[in-house]
């Protein structure tokens, strides 16, 4: 397994997330703008086969990425500084459902999801905003996310974004705060720290999910943490 970070993240929640496998620290210059220029949810979508790209990842994230034997697929756009191009890849996908701004995702993301059922939201950012869990559950910062999932007919809380952190903005968002990996929840931060944090913890308790909290602070948008424990085929 490989956990993808964001290199600017607390040196505590890399110690702690150290403690579960191998890190990949994630930093480019030049192709986003700086507060989310390490974001793995900026230039990786999962989905539940492989892993899709941006292509103009830089060359050591390919090679620690083919050296840990993680499979993945480039994407067809670049990535950068507009919202349509900075949005292509952040689009969140489970075994049922792709959700995205569908006119921005990228077309290699939509070919292999084909046969995912969509739905559409105005919130290009939306990966940083979503978290899934089981059985297509769903924490979210973003009311128009929230709004659509629940039309859908599926089960979710909507938190606040205040009080997290994200260099050179007001708040970051709840997405970018989180990792999941099998029935354990890692948050970036620390749940007492939160406006929600008690109804969000009631809501993961409640779903019978151990939480991990990485650091005692603020939580922090450091774009998601991906765990990458895809089985080469």
């Amino acid at each position: 397994m490989l956990i993808i970070i964001d290199k600017k993240i607390p040196g505590e929640a890399k110690e702690k997330l150290a403690a579960q496998g191998p890190l990949l620290e994630l930093e480019t210059e030049g192709i986003v703008y700086p507060s989310i220029s390490g974001h793995p949810d900026i230039f990786f979508c999962q989905t539940p086969q492989t892993l899709i790209i941006s292509p103009d990842l830089p060359g050591i994230i390919t090679d620690k990425l083919i050296d840990q034997k993680i499979p993945f697929i480039l994407g067809d756009q670049t990535s950068g500084n507009e919202l349509k191009t900075t949005v292509r890849y952040n689009a969140a996908v489970t075994d049922h459902y792709l959700v995205h701004r569908l006119e921005f995702t990228d077309p290699i993301i939509l070919q292999h999801c084909h046969t995912l059922k969509k739905i559409p939201v105005k919130q290009g950012y939306t990966r940083c905003n979503l978290l899934f869990l089981r059985d297509d559950r769903y924490i979210s910062s973003d009311h128009g996310i929230h709004k659509k999932l629940q039309r859908a007919g599926l089960e979710g809380i909507l938190v606040s974004s205040k009080g997290i952190l994200l260099t050179g903005f007001p708040n970051g968002f709840i997405g970018g705060a989180m990792g999941l990996l099998n029935d354990t929840i890692f948050i970036i931060g620390s749940l007492s720290y939160f406006p929600d944090g008690y109804i969000l913890k009631k809501f993961l308790e409640d779903l019978n999910y151990r939480i991990v909290e990485l650091y005692q602070g603020p939580l922090f948008d450091g774009g998601g943490i991906l765990f990458m424990n895809y089985r080469p085929t």
